[in-house]
């Protein structure tokens, strides 16, 4: 899987459970049906969306995008369906093109430990996605634990 591939998957299904939280939450206010469509689109969305930050991370790191470029990737999922007009137009500029930097080049940018980091965990694909897999679930526990949004005071 390319980073483009990657990218763009998560990148549309953040904007589909974007869809199923707000058909939740018209089910819950409009048609006034309960909280079910809200429990479950809010849940599975909350995990999408703390994906895609996680994908933009890593794929930002691999293809050398600024710090504001990257934040600019990871802070999209706040709007509603602004990850697919973000994925387009990276693809326009060519953000996305290339394959995983599995080996040091003579780019200055490739001898940073943020990249030997991020060349040794693509070559450990298995422990990548496990380390990243714990993280999420890491995260989405202490949001739960917090509780949803809007109900700190």
């Amino acid at each position: 899987m390319t980073p483009r591939l990657l990218f763009r998957s998560v990148a549309i299904a953040e904007a589909i459970t974007w869809a199923l939280l707000i058909a939740g939450m018209l089910m819950k206010y409009v048609l006034e049906v309960g909280e079910i469509g809200v429990q479950i689109g809010g849940f599975v969305h909350g995990l999408v969306f703390i994906a895609f930050g996680m994908t933009a991370l890593l794929v930002g790191v691999n293809q050398h995008w600024s710090f504001r470029l990257t934040a600019i990737a990871m802070v999209a999922a706040i709007v509603p369906f602004g990850t697919i007009p973000l994925d387009r137009r990276f693809e326009k500029n060519g953000l996305l093109n290339g394959e995983w930097r599995q080996t040091r080049t003579a780019d200055p940018r490739d001898h940073t430990r943020v990249s030997a980091l991020l060349r040794w965990m693509l070559a450990r694909p298995v422990l990548l996605a496990c380390i990243m897999g714990i993280a999420l679930v890491s995260i989405m526990a202490t949001l739960l634990s917090i509780g949803p949004p809007g109900s700190i005071s």
